[in-house]
């Protein structure tokens, strides 16, 4: 069984015990939390009885005991998914927008993991029955590159590269406004204290993260970018280019949305997901030490909103590098 110890924070002051957990455990249900507080896996030393509805207090302790979980191997499925690399040791896929990288809550099928147990043999056990092979991931909405261990020797050496960040990730983002060229995010992030299916800048319990922007185009009232992160905290990008008012088009979650937009953009209403897409990845193979690069490029839903919404003198360098004579940024600017 796994125990978590929680100190109640300010921000948490009179909340309820399980809209609370609600937020720090994100990977269980509400059913599943009150089954816990029913059953004394929850327990607040404050009170005599601990309760779904009892309030919070500044400096209160929270101690939870999870116990293992009983889920059901994830099945095999027929689903199409795009094999970049496959060898003995490590498969490299361009995930779709819309599809859940491994099964939760919600999602117990038609994920990732599950197209992979049909077109994939011998995952690493590493993650775990519901996660075979996963050593990092990407958010439902974003689509692109993404690495898969094979095997437990591949899943340690992967997983020590992303842990020592000689991973290099390198995503595609449109964003609302004009980003300043160069441009270096350093905010942790950690669990919103007011909205729990957020993360936020704003989290007394927070981990570093840093985003840099290598290159951005201006779109006249948008920014086109290529941006890149060191560490890879949950919804970062995202989180971060909100943060500096810079949200992600068509991000509902963190103000990429806007009910009324200028006639030149109305392109952007077709979106059904943030305009966000993992370009490259780059990793050294865990067998041979190789260093090997995987790139993907801009899907048809993103593209084609993208040209409709790009002024036509700029649409034939649009992707054009600085050293081309285009764009407002250099990865080695810096």
């Amino acid at each position: 069984m796994e125990t978590l110890t929680l100190t109640i924070a300010a921000e948490a002051e009179g909340e309820r015990l399980d809209r609370y957990l609600a937020g720090e455990i994100p990977h269980y249900s509400r059913s599943q939390i009150q089954r816990l507080i029913d059953e004394g896996h929850v327990v607040v030393p404050r009170v005599k009885v601990t309760k779904a509805n009892c309030a919070l207090r500044i400096g209160d302790t929270v101690h939870i005991t999870l116990p293992d979980a009983r889920a059901a191997r994830p099945e095999p499925q027929d689903l199409p998914v795009d094999i970049l690399f496959n060898d003995q040791d490590v498969v490299v896929v361009n995930k779709p927008a819309g599809m859940v990288v491994h099964p939760a809550a919600g999602n117990h099928d038609g994920t990732l993991v599950n197209a992979l147990l049909h077109h994939v043999k011998d995952l690493s056990a590493i993650g775990g029955e519901i996660r075979p092979g996963i050593v990092h991931r990407l958010d439902k909405g974003t689509s692109g590159v993404m690495v898969v261990a094979k095997n437990d020797a591949a899943h340690q050496e992967l997983s020590r590269q992303f842990h020592d960040r000689e991973v290099e990730k390198e995503y595609v983002a449109l964003v609302w406004g004009l980003v300043q060229q160069r441009k270096r995010i350093d905010a942790s992030i950690g669990r919103d204290p007011k909205h729990r299916q957020k993360m936020s800048t704003r989290a007394t319990r927070a981990r570093e993260a840093v985003t840099r922007i290598t290159w951005a185009r201006d779109l006249k009232g948008l920014t086109l970018l290529r941006v890149s992160i060191a560490t890879g905290r949950t919804h970062q990008i995202r989180v971060h280019l909100s943060g500096i008012g810079h949200p992600i088009v068509g991000d509902a979650l963190y103000g990429g949305v806007h009910r009324r937009v200028p006639g030149q953009f109305r392109a952007l209403q077709r979106l059904t997901r943030p305009f966000l897409h993992a370009e490259r990845l780059a990793f050294t193979h865990p067998r041979t030490g190789e260093r090997l690069t995987f790139t993907a490029p801009l899907p048809d839903d993103l593209l084609e909103v993208l040209m409709a919404v790009t002024p036509f003198e700029l649409q034939p360098t649009l992707f054009a590098r600085p050293e081309d004579g285009a764009g407002l940024g250099h990865p080695d600017d810096e």
